[in-house]
């Protein structure tokens, strides 16, 4: 089973986004060439984009987030001015960040 490094955007902000066989993915299985939706774990701060897919509102730094579209994800890491350090499943792509976050 596939694990990717834990993203580290250029402001500071982490999250883990998986997507395998055990994970709140699309498709859900190991080594697709490309996912559409991954699991996104974690995060260091509370993120207003990703909060309709988490599993424990309340806790946001301390929870998963379910089916986050792949878009979605590209989105949050360009806020957040790029990523830095890490690894994204096949299907989540870079965008260049924004002149102001």
């Amino acid at each position: 089973m596939p694990h990717y490094n834990r993203v580290i955007c250029a402001d500071g902000f982490t999250m883990s986004v998986q997507a395998n066989e055990s994970a709140y993915c699309t498709p859900r299985t190991n080594r697709a060439t490309k996912y559409d939706e991954v699991e996104v774990g974690f995060p260091s701060d509370e993120e207003s984009l990703l909060m309709e897919y988490a599993e424990e509102p309340h806790k946001p730094t301390d929870t998963v987030y379910a089916w986050v579209p792949a878009h979605l994800v590209t989105t949050v890491i360009a806020k957040h001015g790029g990523m830095i350090e890490g690894e994204l499943p096949p299907g989540v792509a870079l965008l260049e960040a924004p002149d102001e976050v």
